[in-house]
């Protein structure tokens, strides 16, 4: 296996086509990619602007160059010398009439070929939550129109632009008005399907979803006919050489992990790489038993915070943030309180099934005492999901079963109810359904209730509430760090190292600016107390109270502050505030307390839309003003925290991932605006800038840095995938300020020397503080790391004994990355 030495994320579809993306090989080249990381590239509804909707998992989609396309683009790379890893999506399919098995399953249900498919429950009619009010309703409104299909003269039920394919046997009595209510009536009471309110979806949805998408519904690809059926083009790609790796797509929604990577594996060889999207939260681990290469990489992230947020200032911080706003600064209470959201609300049809699961299997218990259990075991649940097979559990899973039922216990007092359902995780056989359903939910429900719901209430440090990150413990700092990077070396060497993803909450560098306001936690309180003074004439009076309210404010002014350019001051914010305005729009949405994506509340959504778009309006100018001037410090810090974050990633434990435009400056929110299309020229005309290293600025300076570090990997591949990770011991007066880890295999090394927490003390437009500052701080070197090195990223030649000054390091540029200057650095 060929494991890459570095991957680029590249988003197809809305203008990233295979001929877009063939332009932009040669540039790849240059910066030192090895393989190109490409989307989903299989065909997905109409206008789908990411591709996880797949409608046909053997078609090469036509909307972004089809097959001929990715043949040219498959000649390019391979003319360049870079890999292609393909995001490939095994838990769902869109649940759409465009997808050819899903259409066969509505028009002949249970007896479809594709019935087995999908993961539906055919002990009911199929529940298709597509209308905007009740059947009756719409029925009465004469919203439903019979209509043949002028090629294959079939008949369909129409609603508005959606057609519904028709089970031949129920279209007989066809004829006359097609529009009459008691002729569409009697015709839909024949159908395996039936039409619902979207509204009562959580409700009454008959087939599994991804999270609470209605429009994805998931594969069985745990049977072996399914798993050939949607792997057919993939597997032919692979064994013509096409692809040399794949990323799987949200690997917990799976009903057996474990048995689709064996299954994935053995179609595939092992000389393919594979990386799987799965959180891994501290304490987790990826299952030892999986045949894959790592992860996607968010733990990465998670890790990184611990070096830039400091943990007193956090304290602070939190202390200033609890008097704002008292109930959204408990972050446990309020855990607790999405997730029963989730369970009660917005997975009630799922938890119910479970339930009923659980009461057929345990039928003399009271079903309400096992409703009540379960509920609390999915409350008390740390983690995504257990991975149970077949009934039975392996002893870390049964640990953590354990552990749940004793924190669940503490909350019902009902131990006895609690202990019957945790034996059904461990029941055999006849228990095997209640342990897939419950391990299919519990991952879901964390993800909805602590990203999607809780990171937009808990508003303390909007850096630290990132996807796999947990905003809640406090940072351990760089011995928590080299603690997390060692146990990468070990555990997952190869999977991937992300800072930014189609799905992180926002950018790399808008994070690492965010991570700055943890130092100076009595700069940030009095200036939101100031602009909430400046801006309280664009509050709206309601009912409820003046809108937004401090929490929101709270929120609002950081991720502003998160993406706030200097050029935005002299009115240069072209864009902005569509962008502020839309992110602040979704924000109140996921929160999910006055306003939700199902149930708008019109009036308040207007009043905080009004709101984020004074802070961004021109007319703003003593605020914006005051704002920048306040955040000039930070922008400062944030930059170089960037620069150290992104020197980390280049030579830590795993792959580095970059994610498109990333590798400049990536101010981006929450997604749609982090999928927005790159500028692919003006990435390829910076990087063929010809000043020195010295004359840069960001983001110059970080493309740089990354081609430097990319390049480097690509020389070295085995210091890289196979080194050893050894933490550096730093002394001095500074020593607190200073990361530094060697990367040693035989007889080649390199050393990375980085700073953190430098808010307030870098030079007047430097991204570095003075050799002054640094004073008698030193790395201190083992003998395998001594000898003559030099900067790559200055050229200067440094000869070392047992320590180097970091002002030798750092007082001059921003970060150091060493490299013995020998035979055997050079040519590994």
């Amino acid at each position: 296996m060929t494991i890459p030495t570095s991957t680029y994320r590249l988003q197809f579809r809305d203008g990233m086509t295979f001929d877009t993306a063939i332009d932009f090989i040669p540039y790849l080249k240059s910066l030192g990619v090895s393989h190109l990381y490409a989307s989903p590239i299989f065909t997905a509804t109409s206008g789908s602007t990411h591709g996880y909707d797949v409608t046909d998992c053997n078609e090469i989609d036509p909307a972004i160059g089809g097959r001929d396309g990715f043949e040219r683009l498959s000649a390019a790379l391979k003319e360049g010398c870079l890999g292609l890893i393909l995001d490939i999506v095994p838990n769902h399919m869109a649940a759409s009439t465009e997808n050819a098995w899903w259409a066969d399953v509505l028009k002949f249900g249970a007896d479809s070929k594709y019935a087995g498919h999908f993961d539906i429950d055919w002990s009911q009619r199929l529940t298709l939550p597509i209308l905007g009010k009740t059947f009756e309703d719409a029925l009465a409104d004469n919203e439903f129109e019979l209509q043949r299909d002028p090629r294959t003269q079939e008949w369909s039920l129409a609603y508005f632009e959606t057609r519904l394919p028709l089970n031949p046997r129920s279209t007989d009595q066809i004829s006359g008005d097609l529009k009459d209510r008691s002729l569409i009536s009697s015709i839909h009471d024949q159908q395996s399907w039936r039409l619902t309110f979207w509204q009562d979806a959580a409700k009454t949805l008959s087939y599994r979803r991804f999270f609470e998408v209605t429009g994805l519904v998931g594969l069985r690809v745990e049977d072996e006919q399914v798993f050939a059926d949607s792997h057919a083009l993939v597997l032919d790609l692979i064994r013509a050489g096409y692809v040399q790796g794949l990323r799987l797509d949200h690997i917990d929604g799976l009903a057996d992990p474990a048995g689709y990577l064996d299954r994935l594996r053995a179609a595939v060889g092992s000389d393919i790489y594979i990386v799987a999207e799965k959180i891994v939260g501290h304490g987790d681990a990826l299952p030892a038993d999986w045949p894959i290469e790592g992860t996607t990489g968010y733990e990465f992230i998670s890790a990184l915070s611990n070096l830039f947020i400091d943990p007193d200032g956090m304290r602070q911080l939190g202390d200033a943030y609890a008097s704002l706003s008292p109930d959204a600064a408990d972050f446990a209470a309020g855990l607790r309180e999405a997730k029963l959201l989730m369970i009660d609300r917005n997975f009630e049809g799922e938890t119910r099934r479970l339930v009923a699961i659980a009461h057929s299997l345990l039928a003399d218990t009271d079903e309400k005492r096992l409703g009540a259990a379960i509920r609390e075991l999915l409350v008390a649940f740390p983690f995504y999901r257990t991975y149970g097979r077949e009934g039975k559990l392996s002893d870390s899973d049964r640990r953590l079963i354990e552990a749940a039922v004793y924190q669940a216990a503490r909350q019902t007092g009902d131990s006895d109810a609690l202990q019957a359902v945790a034996g059904l995780f461990d029941g055999g056989a006849r228990a095997e359904e209640f342990q897939r359903r419950f391990q299919q939910l519990s991952g879901p429900i964390m993800a909805k209730a602590m990203e999607d719901t809780l990171f937009y209430r808990h508003n303390l440090l909007l850096g630290a509430n990132e996807v796999g990150g947990e905003p809640d413990r406090s940072p351990g700092g760089v011995d928590a760090f080299h603690a997390l990077m060692q146990q990468r070396a070990k555990l997952q060497p190869h999977g991937l190292s992300a800072t930014s993803t189609h799905d992180t909450k926002r950018g790399e560098d808008a994070r690492a600016r965010l991570y700055a306001l943890s130092e100076e936690p009595d700069v940030w309180r009095l200036g939101v107390e100031r602009w909430r003074d400046m801006n309280r004439n664009h509050l709206t009076e309601l009912p409820a109270g003046l809108t937004p309210d401090a929490n929101v404010e709270w929120m609002l002014y950081q991720a502003l502050a998160g993406i706030w350019l200097e050029e935005f001051r002299d009115g240069a914010a072209a864009g902005l505030t569509d962008r502020f305005v839309a992110y602040a729009e979704k924000a109140v949405r996921e929160a999910k307390l006055v306003t939700n994506w199902n149930a708008p509340h019109e009036h308040y959504e207007t009043a905080v839309r009004n709101y984020a778009a004074a802070l961004t309006a021109s007319a703003s100018l003593t605020f914006h003003e005051d704002f920048a001037e306040a955040l000039r410090p930070v922008a400062a810090a944030g930059y170089l925290n960037s620069l150290s974050q992104t020197l980390i990633k280049l030579t830590a434990p795993g792959v580095p991932d970059i994610y498109q435009g990333s590798e400049a400056c990536d101010f981006s929110l929450v997604d749609p605006d982090n999928r927005r299309p790159i500028d692919t020229k003006a990435l390829a005309r910076m990087l063929a800038t010809r000043e020195t290293i010295s004359e840069l600025t960001v983001p110059a300076l970080k493309q740089r840095m990354i081609g430097i570090g990319l390049n480097l990997r690509k020389r070295l591949p085995a210091l890289f995938a196979n080194g050893d990770y050894l933490p550096l011991s730093v002394t001095g007066s500074r020593s607190n300020h200073v990361v530094a880890f060697g990367r040693r295999l035989d007889d080649a090394f390199t050393v990375t020397v980085t700073p953190r927490m430098m808010l307030g003390q870098l030079e007047l437009g430097k991204l570095y503080a003075g050799p002054e500052f640094w004073g008698d701080t030193a790395v201190m070197l083992p003998p395998e790391l001594r000898g003559p090195k030099r900067d790559l990223l200055t050229q200067r030649p440094i000869d070392t004994a047992a320590s180097v000054p970091v002002m030798q390091l750092l007082g001059t540029r921003p970060v150091a990355l060493l490299q013995n200057d020998g035979p055997a650095g050079r040519h590994l």
